[in-house]
């Protein structure tokens, strides 16, 4: 494969994923400004993915999105990693067991990423299976950080844009650092509306048996329904869901 059609492919997953990242839709315009693309460059790659059902175009709102294609893709990769079929059942028994909502996510890169979840019977969390999400604001995202392995902990640690989501959220570096050693020490991680307001949240690590890590479990509810001390009342049913999931997931690679 020549550089040329190397560099285009890698331009068209910029694209791709820049499209990815905006749930509504983007136009030509907003995907040619987030990839730093010259407007023909980015229009001429969309046209590309649209035409092999990559993505999808609404002439209505000018507006692309991912196309169906995406979606068989993800649901070969969820099932081929255990996510849906292995790892459904035990969310559903602990959503059912706690009656809050559980979320299963996998470290990506400087990020997390939700691969499964099972909403609570009361109420709907505001992250769905395909999102990502900021690894120092959140409970799973915390988990992941504190149980990566020790080159990749270190690196994210001293890398990570430490971007606030609410006045909660960690901004500083060493603080960061405190609290990742607490989570290592004391096995879980919580958020207290530091990743959205008006939610808390409580995740463990999910290992396998030789300790090496392959996701983060996740309970989620409102402040109204739980504060963080009521939410460590859970933690034995959250342990041992991550307990089966580790058995039965394979390593994510």
């Amino acid at each position: 494969m020549s550089d040329s059609s190397s560099g285009t492919v890698g331009k068209a997953f910029r694209v791709l994923t820049a499209v990815g990242e905006h749930p509504d839709g983007a136009t030509a315009a907003d995907v040619a400004r987030d990839v730093g693309y010259p407007f023909s460059t980015a229009y001429r790659l969309l046209s590309t993915l649209v035409r092999e059902n990559f993505l999808a175009y609404d002439p209505r709102d000018k507006r692309y999105r991912l196309g169906l294609r995406i979606f068989q893709l993800g649901q070969r990769a969820s099932s081929s990693h255990g996510f849906d079929g292995m790892a459904a059942p035990v969310l559903r028994g602990l959503t059912a067991g706690t009656e809050e909502s559980s979320l299963l996510c996998v470290l990506d890169g400087d990020r997390f990423l939700t691969v499964n979840k099972v909403d609570g019977p009361q109420f709907r969390t505001t992250t769905d299976p395909g999102e990502r999400g900021l690894l120092h604001t959140s409970a799973m995202g915390k988990a992941l950080l504190a149980f990566a392995p020790d080159d990749t902990r270190e690196h994210l640690l001293a890398t990570l844009a430490l971007e606030a989501r609410t006045e909660r959220s960690i901004t500083d570096r060493a603080a960061l650092r405190r609290e990742i050693d607490a989570v290592r020490e004391q096995g879980w991680a919580g958020q207290d509306e530091e990743h959205d307001v008006g939610m808390v949240a409580l995740a463990v690590p999910v290992r396998t048996a030789a300790g090496d890590l392959v996701a983060a479990v996740a309970l989620a509810a409102p402040v109204f329904r739980h504060s963080m001390t009521t939410l460590l009342t859970l933690l034995p049913q959250l342990r041992d869901a991550a307990e089966e999931l580790g058995a039965r997931l394979p390593m994510h690679r």
